[in-house]
């Protein structure tokens, strides 16, 4: 390990001679990575625009097709926290390209799945790259950042996904409508074929991003706050979802607007989320919990617009803009955390970040139906974010200021001289 930092510092003061050169190398690793979350995001957003679709197709209910969208969802709360333990000795560029190519395939069985069960398998097996790809993602933009900088190389990572709300599931779900739902999962596979490429020809090899022993990775689980930390993203950021999910009978039941704007709404909302992504990654780095209590704080106020006075256009669209925006401000924060709780298992706690997020959106989406189901009105789901997101700050009050700030891990500068032999 010490050779390793020795010959990184070597070829990082060799750069310094050479800054524009490592822009360079930074830029189009940071534009690789991100190219891989945009094909996760297209095809996981994608999903839900084409379930009617599929369930024609093969000859099943809307709510029994949607059990495929769950089992993606299971997929990355369960099997990428368990893949990326299994993965721990692998350098994180061998990691990364291993689940391009897990994806290609996850993409491809779903394409030519004939019944709902193997539909299922196939999102189950996509799911599992999700959660491992944004953690290894983590590690290595975060190395092409520099040190101090974890919370702007999550969020990096994070672009390709934001961008996949606002362009890639809409334009995936049009493909779907007009060649068939299968069409959209091949187009998906040929986006990340395209991402293993640029990963593979972008991300130097170089052992500061090889991996660790597996039971260094399972240590960090006995870690308190780590558990802790997850419960408040899923608690708090469960908003994002007790609203998006319900975006389009907002529109048109609450709103009495033609199904014509939904896409607009749905737009607004991803554009929101760009912005409070770019703005929570140079929070994380700058103040330890200010995004957290930033993003959980504010939102309350816009899911109360949304609630009180989502029947008008007017007022919809700057609230949803606002849910965005400041949800998505938490999540980089949220990532530096784990990181400085656990410095020893990055990748593992990128997956875990992931995974919370996942039941994130279980717990809105479940949590919005139970109050439609009571017949309480379309836009009560709101008051079900209000209620998750205070109980994730309220949490956060109780538990994460009461321990001393963890430090940020000490991370090694990008390896960019000579290109390397790959």
């Amino acid at each position: 390990m010490h050779d390793q930092a020795y010959q990184a510092q070597c070829r990082s003061a060799e750069l310094r001679h050479r800054p524009g050169e490592a822009d360079r190398r930074a830029t189009l690793i940071l534009l690789a990575l991100a190219l891989g979350t945009f094909a996760i995001g297209t095809g996981e957003f994608g999903s839900n625009g084409i379930v009617q679709l599929f369930a024609d197709d093969l000859d099943v209910s809307v709510p029994a097709a949607t059990y495929a969208v769950t089992a993606y969802a299971l997929g990355v709360v369960v099997g990428s926290p368990v893949l990326s333990i299994a993965a721990a000795r692998l350098n994180r560029r061998t990691l990364l390209l291993a689940l391009v190519g897990l994806f290609l395939v996850g993409n491809v069985l779903s394409a030519v799945a004939s019944d709902l069960g193997m539909l299922a398998i196939a999102r189950f097996i996509t799911g599992t790259v999700q959660g491992a790809y944004f953690g290894a993602g983590a590690v290595v933009a975060a190395y092409a950042y520099g040190p101090g900088k974890g919370g702007k190389a999550f969020a990096a990572v994070m672009t390709g996904l934001t961008i996949a709300t606002i362009i890639g599931s809409p334009i995936g779900t049009f493909i779907g409508q007009q060649a068939g739902w299968q069409a959209l999962y091949v187009t998906v596979a040929g986006i990340g074929l395209c991402a293993g490429t640029a990963i593979r020809y972008c991300v130097p090899r170089t052992p500061a991003l090889d991996g660790g022993p597996v039971r260094q990775e399972l240590g960090a689980l006995r870690r308190p706050m780590v558990w802790v930390t997850m419960a408040i993203a899923a608690l708090g950021i469960s908003s994002i979802f007790a609203v998006y999910t319900f975006i389009g009978p907002y529109v048109t039941e609450a709103a009495g607007a033609d199904q014509a704007i939904i896409p607009v709404a749905l737009a607004v909302f991803g554009v929101g989320m760009a912005a409070g992504n770019w703005l929570g990654g140079r929070l994380a780095d700058e103040y330890p919990y200010r995004g957290v209590v930033l993003g959980y704080g504010t939102v309350l106020v816009f899911l109360v617009l949304v609630a009180l006075g989502g029947r008008h256009l007017l007022v919809l669209f700057p609230a949803l803009f606002g849910v965005g925006a400041t949800m998505m401000m938490a999540i980089p924060t949220i990532q530096v955390l784990l990181t400085r709780y656990a410095p020893e298992a990055p990748t593992l706690m990128g997956a875990l970040n992931l995974a919370s997020l996942n039941l994130a959106n279980a717990l809105g989406a479940v949590g919005g139906a139970i109050v439609l189901d009571a017949g309480w009105g379309t836009l009560s789901t709101a008051w079900t974010g209000f209620i998750l997101t205070s109980a994730g700050l309220l949490l956060f009050a109780l538990t994460v200021p009461r321990v001393a700030p963890p430090p940020a891990p000490q991370q090694l500068p990008l390896a960019t001289g000579h290109p390397q032999k790959r």
